[in-house]
């Protein structure tokens, strides 16, 4: 069995956190039941589509909603509303990423559905959480970002704040939010007693930004854009080589010495700018001019296979092309094949933590709207 087979999960959610933390669950084991307005998830209508001429799919829908079955619902309709209501009181969990308030208004909000619960976990995710002055602000991802300090020091040090390329305000909520669920279930479940889950957004993004805030604190500094250098090691960045960019994250004095030694400058370790990590930090403007000098004249390949012989951390910058057909993927068993409505056996990435002794769920692609009207005979029946 899987950790979270026999677990029934109402998802009352759209676009990304909500629907990621939902798949999370699904990917887990857990029955996940997408409850959609007739128009869909918002993400349905979002490119690039498989189309036949007579329906068109969203791989971006497919790609955070596998293994979870869909019904739709008016929640402003009197029937439909009673019969999410019965599929609530018949879940462990819901997971639900609405404004604040707007479900409490709708009678399907914590304090209504808990009444004479077995015992439900009720999971809310939004931009700022339930306490916050800024409950009643819309959030999305880049709200977000800009908000919780991470655009500050994502970046050139010359440049403006940039976004990151992944959505991670809506992915880093979702993964707390699962985390969360998975591990209150046995304490609700045992007990019988309902429990809220109040997960921000923005609070999840401060979550995992541990190293800048304590370097502001510690400091009184605030944390300073540095491309892809690195405020307290170095060389520890990107640089060039003939053909291509790479990295390299020489994190310790030894590994320094094996990068000094591999690019022919064996005398910049006893270098005072370089002798220590606190120095090579404060001179690593001088240090990257040195070392990209090098690295210039060769190609990457080149220098990868040096360092990596003397054991010195460094990788090729991919584009997502290269990463999925590297070897690694492939002897991970990180992509396999899902079927999508329209699109047919489509290529995803699986649950990317693996389990001994058990296979990636794989048995449901992402539903069509409102294909499994079934689950309200199914559950209500046990």
């Amino acid at each position: 069995m899987r950790p979270l087979e026999g677990v029934r999960v109402v998802e009352l959610a759209h676009v990304a956190a909500g629907p990621f933390a939902g798949m999370l669950l699904a990917d887990l084991g857990a029955d996940v039941v997408k409850v959609e307005p007739p128009t869909g998830d918002q993400m349905r209508v979002w490119p690039p589509f498989a189309d036949d001429g007579a329906e068109r799919f969203s791989h971006n829908f497919a790609s955070v909603n596998r293994n979870k079955r869909s019904v739709v619902a008016d929640l402003k309709d009197p029937d439909d509303l009673a019969r999410v209501r019965e599929l609530v009181a018949a879940a462990d969990v819901v997971v639900e990423n609405y404004r604040p308030g707007v479900l409490d208004r709708l009678g399907l909000g914590y304090d209504t559905v808990r009444e004479g619960h077995r015992g439900l976990v009720y999971c809310s995710i939004s931009g700022y959480g339930l306490t916050s002055p800024y409950v009643d602000h819309g959030a999305y991802d880049v709200v977000i970002q800009g908000m919780s300090g991470l655009m500050s020091v994502t970046g050139e040090p010359d440049g403006g704040p940039v976004k990151a390329g992944v959505p991670v305000g809506d992915f880093t909520a979702g993964l707390y939010a699962a985390y969360t669920i998975a591990a209150l279930l046995p304490q609700v479940r045992g007990s019988g007693t309902s429990t809220r889950i109040d997960c921000p957004m923005l609070d999840c993004l401060l979550g995992v930004s541990a190293l800048q805030t304590s370097e502001y604190w510690g400091s009184g500094a605030e944390p300073r854009r540095l491309g892809t250098a690195h405020p307290r090691n170095a060389p520890y960045q990107g640089f060039q080589a003939a053909d291509g960019a790479f990295t390299v994250a020489a994190g310790n004095d030894r590994l320094w010495v094996a990068v000094a030694e591999v690019v022919g400058l064996a005398e910049l370790v006893d270098d005072p700018r370089f002798r220590t990590q606190l120095d090579r930090v404060h001179h690593q403007h001088e240090l990257e001019a040195l070392l990209q000098a090098r690295f210039a004249e060769e190609k990457r390949e080149h220098w990868l296979t040096a360092l990596r012989a003397r054991g010195v951390p460094c990788g090729p910058v991919n584009g997502f092309g290269e990463i999925l057909a590297d070897p690694h993927v492939e002897a991970t068993g990180l992509v396999a094949d899902l079927d999508v409505p329209v699109a047919g056996p489509t290529p995803t990435v699986v649950f990317p933590v693996r389990i001994e002794g058990a296979e990636p769920r794989l048995d449901r692609g992402a539903p069509r709207l409102g294909a499994d009207t079934e689950v309200y005979d199914e559950w209500a029946a046990r």
